[in-house]
């Protein structure tokens, strides 16, 4: 007796499959600033004169936290709901990275931090925002085409019913609503009155 055995494929899980991204930095310009995301690493914020290409300011805006991004996910699951602005889709599902420990902030005498959010998104790795959540805290965002190998990144598809259809009988007649039979039914009308004069029978 020959008995077919299903191998399982293990499911990657999102770190792993961000593992490609190892060694990688990605740099977005937003007006006078520039942002530098170094995978795993670490993130700058600077500004560089034309003339000499040089940083004249630099601020760090986190350290990659290995034991805070661990907890991150173990509360929240892998999966959160990125609700940023200006995103086309106001619900994105994300993976986060915490990067903690930056420069300190003159207004709160807090070290800088940040959350990286990689979505599933084509066709390539690249920065594609970054805002300010509150003083000196960040979110960045990370198109990563890779998490779309990942089921729960993946768009939900339409479910589709199938209709089956069938030809009437020729003899098929459908009954007109005047031509239902109804039974007949004997309706009596009781007043006030004549309630009252039968509970005192009684």
């Amino acid at each position: 007796m020959i008995v077919e055995t299903e191998e399982r494929v293990k499911l990657k899980t999102p770190d792993e499959l961000l593992e490609v991204l190892k060694g990688s930095c990605f740099v977005r310009q937003e007006g006078w600033w520039s942002y530098e995301l170094c995978y795993q690493n670490k993130i700058r914020q600077f500004h560089v004169e034309d003339e000499k290409e040089k940083a004249v300011q630099e601020f760090i805006l986190g350290v990659y936290d290995e034991e805070a991004t661990a907890a991150f996910n173990q509360n929240l699951s892998d999966i959160s709901t990125l609700k940023d602005h200006r995103s086309k889709d106001a619900s994105q599902r994300y993976h986060a990275h915490q990067y903690t420990n930056g420069t300190i902030c003159d207004l709160t005498n807090e070290p800088r931090e940040t959350e990286v959010r990689f979505v599933c998104s084509e066709p390539r790795a690249m920065i594609s925002s970054v805002i300010e959540l509150s003083t000196c805290k960040y979110a960045l965002t990370v198109q990563s085409p890779m998490l779309c190998k990942h089921p729960l990144f993946q768009e939900e598809r339409p479910v589709w019913h199938t209709i089956n259809c069938n030809l009437l009988p020729k003899d098929y007649k459908e009954a007109k609503p005047d031509e239902v039979e109804t039974e007949d039914e004997q309706i009596f009308m009781v007043s006030d009155v004549e309630s009252s004069n039968y509970d005192s029978d009684e």
